[in-house]
């Protein structure tokens, strides 16, 4: 019996049209736009300047903090300005915008193909490498990986878990990586467990890749450490406490992370990037990005340098389709409508969904109705139209009664509200004033 997660989820329609499109390395674009804060916590300090020369990997902005990461440029050219650039929200942020020259790599990065299993590193030096090469979560949360393997004082982790579900309706980078890049994410996984010092990793994958599934298991035979655990197809499985639940039964507790039940869950992508980091000393400069839509002329997954503009990626599926209503960061549970084609590729973009104007359109809000789904579909036990409430009253000893702060913003309960209500906006809206009181209380 496959395993799952117990409490709430939803399965809306999963429309993997672009499962079957191999990687493609997309063309390197004449501009790049790279933000210097691309994981969550504190933003890197560029170490460029107008009209210095780099090479692709070439450190251009140092982690600015405990809980940062390097920036790496990604490609090899001139500084055209350190300047505020708009990010996917249109807001502007600090960034490095390079003109391209050639293509020229830094030469410690090891660019054949060779696959390197064989590694002597100790775990500090794991740990080392991966900060060094600014490794973050590529599943969308971008926490530093450095930071996530080495666990607080007084807590140990006990167990490794890669996350191969990849639940978000639409995206298949995940799913192309373990199809093309099987023996790198074991290596990758394998270098992860060394850092953390743990003897125990499982690799979940949902039972719709069956044939990721298989594959995998037949890379880890002779890995006895390593175990693929598939697991039945339900939103949002993806979630670090949902994939807890799921592969070992331990919950996680409210308030708490996945080290306070001795978990560290860590993206494939992630795995991947770790491997290229650690055998191959190669810098996160670039990613896999599913470009997907019903609309879209030649759904795929392109291989793409970072701070590339998303119109590029757009034109290299086939251009923009009339019918399209919105461009989506993600997928359409989760992911945000960007302002402009404009904005660049960045290490948390893992899709770009063209949604067609039918799909994209919010129906009338009406009013509750007390039917309860929203709270049946809440994976983390919560109360959404309660949350909504206290929120939009601007009631924010109740809303963190209530505990919005554990809500994953998965988007379950606006899923199955049959009235449209925007429940996760309005809980987003509660959960960040929330957040902004606690912080200035530890303060």
């Amino acid at each position: 019996m496959l395993k799952t997660f117990k409490l709430g989820g939803v399965h809306p329609p999963e429309n993997k049209i672009s499962a079957n499109a191999a990687i493609r390395q997309l063309d390197i674009p004449k501009t790049v736009f790279i933000p210097i804060s691309q994981h969550i916590g504190a933003p890197s300090v560029p170490v460029v300047k107008k009209g210095d020369t780099v090479k692709a990997g070439q450190l251009i902005a140092q982690s600015g903090g405990f809980v940062s990461a390097n920036i790496h440029s990604s490609v090899s050219g001139k500084v055209k300005k350190v300047d505020t650039i708009p990010d996917s929200s249109g807001y502007p942020k600090m960034g490095v915008v390079i003109d391209v020259e050639g293509n020229e790599w830094e030469e410690a990065i090891d660019r054949s193909g060779t696959l390197v299993k064989e590694y002597s590193f100790t775990s500090e030096e794991i740990v080392g490498k991966i900060l060094e090469n600014g490794i973050v979560g590529l599943g969308g949360a971008t926490f530093p990986t450095h930071v996530k393997i080495v666990p607080p004082k007084g807590m140990k982790a006990e167990m490794l878990l890669i996350n191969g579900v990849e639940c978000e309706p639409y995206l298949t980078s995940d799913h192309r990586v373990m199809l093309e890049k099987p023996d790198e994410i074991i290596v990758g996984t394998r270098l992860l467990m060394k850092a953390m010092k743990v003897d125990k990793a499982y690799i979940g994958i949902e039972s719709n890749k069956p044939d990721a599934i298989k594959l995998l298991k037949e890379k880890v035979q002779g890995y006895k450490e390593i175990v693929i655990v598939p697991l039945k197809v339900k939103y949002p499985q993806g979630g670090e406490k949902q994939l807890i639940k799921a592969v070992t039964g331990k919950e996680v507790p409210s308030g708490g992370l996945p080290i306070a039940v001795g978990a560290v869950v860590s993206n494939v992508g992630t795995a991947f990037a770790v491997y290229e980091a650690v055998q191959k000393n190669k810098p996160l400069f670039e990613r896999v990005v599913t470009v997907t839509g019903k609309g879209v002329k030649t759904p795929s997954n392109f291989m793409v340098r970072l701070g590339t503009p998303v119109s590029e990626l757009v034109e290299a599926a086939g251009s923009l389709p009339e019918t399209t209503g919105k461009v989506i960061s993600g997928g359409p549970m989760m992911g945000k409508a960007i302002a402009s084609m404009d904005v660049p590729v960045t290490k948390g973009t893992s899709g770009i969904l063209l949604m067609e104007s039918a799909e994209s359109k919010r129906e009338k809000t009406l009013p509750c109705i007390r039917c309860g789904r929203c709270v049946s579909a809440c994976p983390m036990g919560l109360e959404p139209y309660l949350l909504q409430t206290t929120a939009e009253k601007q009631m924010w000893e109740e809303t963190e009664k209530n505990n919005v702060m554990d809500c994953i913003e998965c988007g379950s309960c606006s899923y199955t509200c049959p009235s449209s209500r925007p429940l996760l906006d309005y809980i987003r809206y509660g959960k960040s004033s929330v957040g902004q009181i606690i912080r200035s209380r530890k303060k």
